[in-house]
Order: C-alpha cells, then structure tokens, then sequence
C-alpha cells in the first residue's frame, strides 16, 4: 500500500498551516461529496482502466474492467479493499454513494476480486494479479536529511525542486532506456509525486521483470551511518547516471545550494565528511573557518566552487567521485522500492482530494513540471467556489471547464488518454489480425 500521510515539521513552512488543514477536515465530507457529484472525471478514469476493452471490437476482453481492484478509505478511516465494479456506471455510483476520502487502484486480477473467497474455497488457486501498470512512488519526507526548510510531509518552494528532479531523471530514463511512451506523472496532494507507466508491455511486467527495472534506478542506499549515502560503482558512470547528473549538478548549484544553505557555518562539515582525502577536507576546513561572509546565498557558492578546484587539483578519480557523491547524496530521486516491485501494490488514483491540505491529485506535465507549483494546485474549497461564481453553464460545456481543474484534465485526455487508446485499438486489431491469419494458415494445412 501506499504509505499514510503523516504531520510534522516547523508551522512556519508548512504550505497549508493547522488551522487550514482542520478546516479542510472538518468540511471535507460535505465537499467531497459535491466534487464527486460535479468535477471528479468518472468517464475518462473508467476509459483509462478500460485500455480499449470497453468498445464492440471482436478482440475486446469484457471482463477485463471488472477484474480490476479498487479500495476506498472512507471517513474515520474505514478501509474497503479489493472492490470490483462490472462497469464505468458501477465504478460511478459506488464512488458516488461511499465518497471516499481516498481511492486506490490497484491490479487486474486473474478472476474478480470481489469474488475471490469464492475461488479460494473451490480449491483451485487461480486469484492472482496478471496485470499492473508500472508505478513509482516519491515522497519528499524521504529526503529529510538533505532538506533544512522542511521536515516529514511538509513541503515548500525551497525544496520542491527535489521532486522536479526526480520527475525529469525518471521520465527521461523510461523513455530513452526502457522506451515506454505512455506515462502519467500525479502530485500525490501533499508531499509527493507518483508515475503510472502505462503500456501494455509494462503492465504485464512481472514482479522479477519490475524489481530488475527498479534496480536500475537504485543509487542511494540511505544508510545514515554511512559518509556515502550513495552507491556509485565502476571507474566510470554508467551512460544512465552520467545523462542524470546532468540534471543534478545543475540543480545542486542553481537551487537547492543557496536555498537549502548547504555549505553555511552549520552544514558545510556534512559536506566535508564525504570527502575521502583528508588533507583535502582539512584545508578547506581552515579555509571556510576564516572566512564567514555576510551574504549567505554567495558563501554557498564560493564555498562549492572553493572545494570543486581542490577536488580538480589532485587530479586523482577518487576525489571526482566524492564531488558525484555529494551531488547524488543530495538530488537524486529517492523512490519506493518495495512500490516499484510488487504488482499487487496499490496507489492513489489521480484526481482524489488529499483531505488534509484539500488540494487536488493533478496530473503533472514532465515536459513543463519546471513550472508546476504545489502551493497553486486547486483546492476543493477553491473549486466549489468557481462553480458557485461561475455563471450559467454553456450547452455542452462540462463543469469542470470553468474552474481551475480544467486545464489538468484536459491535458489528461488530450496528452495522456487518446494517445493511449489509440496505441491500445492499434495493439488489439494488429493481435486480432495476426490471429485471424494464423487460423488461416492451420487451416491451409
């Protein structure tokens, strides 16, 4: 399962402080009640579950939709797991009569889950997951060790950028590496951000096949006992990581350096502990102990620039791994593992309403996420505001087209939805054709 959001941190940099967030609770039954009703995209998330197997063609599984897992968490947290629904109108109405407080999705399963007790007691051990997409799950309270604005599931500007980092290393890397095509980036409501890699080779990945590809993002191993935190191996960067760096040292020293105020008087040691020549680290300890200068954004630059020429003097592969080290230490995307691997995880469906900070799951755009800014993403109050403000609907004109949802859904259907089911229709006549001409030619014999 996903993990549960939890609360800490500083009330200072907080996006939503506790006031809002009680706020948002205590009216977030009502309200998610109205967002279901009007501005949750029923059709086109029935369409995505679908994957082409909701129309007339001859090649059509119908009972692929309703073998598919869904849980709701309702109020007091209530938990339903392996629900299962015939039809986008069932799907519907029984997320409209429960309002979840959260949806998950999970696989589609061999058999109906709903009815698994069923098969299980027949004897014949036939409920199992046969397809998944791909997902990947980054939190940014992972990252606590290398972000000083923030702490647990809070999130601010300062330390977004970590997020936007881990967006663009993996997109990139699953398209250009693995060649997947149809991905779908979500803000996880709060303090996250989760993929779905939906093409059929993905989703019918099985769990070897998804722990080898998780395994080839894996470059921090998160051992706080240990100066390395990373896991860098060979003489050289593999051609993946060397594409990723890239992204990281420009980040590392345009953002988070001077707004996470890495190498000031209080942190700077943690950078020189990485450092594996002593002499190195000395020299640059009595250099900075001298030299404390008023403007804090320029130490962290000085100073960074400061230990790069002594690293580049030596000359030797052992200090140019240390300054990899320390910019893969600090930026590189920290996922969820165990998320990853498994088939039969579930995750949050894009679009729910994360009742704590009432803001919706959006999609993410990878090629614009430079500009996505969790502290603007519409919020349920936000919302049902626009629809009360916004005047007389158009005929044919759908309700979410006059808030500030719209765009996101949109882009949903447009850049992630038709692209999809078009590959989908195509996949299927090309199986269907290819089995119709194999008929042919046994029968030919």
């Amino acid at each position: 399962m996903t993990k549960e959001e939890t609360e800490n941190g500083g009330e200072d940099m907080l996006i939503d402080g506790p006031e809002t967030q009680d706020k948002e609770l205590e009216a977030f039954p009502e309200r998610i009640k109205l967002y279901y009703g009007w501005l949750f995209p029923h059709a086109d998330m029935s369409k995505w579950m679908s994957y082409g197997n909701d129309g007339k063609h001859p090649a059509c599984d119908q009972s692929y939709f309703g073998r598919r897992e869904y849980s709701f968490t309702l109020e007091n947290d209530i938990y339903m797991r392996f629900q299962s629904y015939k039809s986008a109108s069932e799907l519907e109405k029984a997320i409209k009569d429960h309002c979840p407080f959260k949806i998950d999705i999970g696989p589609v399963y061999s058999v109906d889950p709903a009815k698994r007790h069923a098969y299980s007691q027949s004897g014949d051990n036939i409920f199992t997951p046969v397809e998944k997409e791909l997902v990947f799950d980054i939190d940014i309270s992972d990252y606590d060790d290398v972000r000083y604005c923030c702490s647990g599931a809070d999130v601010c500007l300062e330390c977004w950028p970590l997020m936007t980092i881990a967006i663009k290393v993996i997109d990139t890397a699953l398209r250009d590496d693995f060649g997947f095509v149809h991905i779908l980036w979500v803000y996880s409501g709060r303090r996250g951000v989760h993929c779905w890699v939906c093409d059929t080779k993905a989703r019918r990945l099985n769990n070897e096949q998804r722990s080898a590809i998780a395994e080839y993002f894996r470059v921090y191993k998160g051992n706080s006992n240990s100066k390395s935190k990373v896991s860098l191996v060979g003489p050289a960067l593999h051609p993946f990581l060397v594409r990723s760096y890239n992204v990281l040292s420009d980040y590392f020293e345009k953002k988070l350096l001077c707004s996470q105020q890495l190498l000031s008087d209080e942190r700077y040691e943690n950078i020189l502990d990485m450092i594996s020549d002593e002499s190195v680290a000395s020299e640059l300890r009595g250099k900075w102990q001298g030299n404390r200068r008023s403007n804090a954004n320029d130490i962290n630059i000085v100073r960074w620039e400061q230990l790069k020429q002594h690293c580049g003097r030596k000359k030797t592969s052992g200090l140019r791994r240390c300054l990899e080290e320390i910019v893969f230490s600090y930026t590189y995307p920290r996922i969820d593992m165990e998320v990853s691997k498994h088939m039969n995880h579930l995750l949050k469906s894009p679009f729910c309403v994360h009742p704590k900070t009432g803001r919706v799951c959006i999609p993410i755009n990878p090629n614009l996420c430079d500009e996505f800014d969790p502290t603007n993403v519409p919020t349920l109050s936000k919302l049902l505001r626009e629809i009360n403000t916004g005047g007389l609907q158009a005929e044919g004109e759908k309700v979410w087209d006059r808030t500030s949802m719209g765009k996101s859904i949109r882009y949903f259907k447009e850049s992630f939805l038709q692209p999809l089911l078009k590959s989908c229709k195509e996949e299927m006549e090309a199986s269907y054709n290819a089995k119709n001409q194999q008929l042919k030619n046994s029968l030919g014999w």
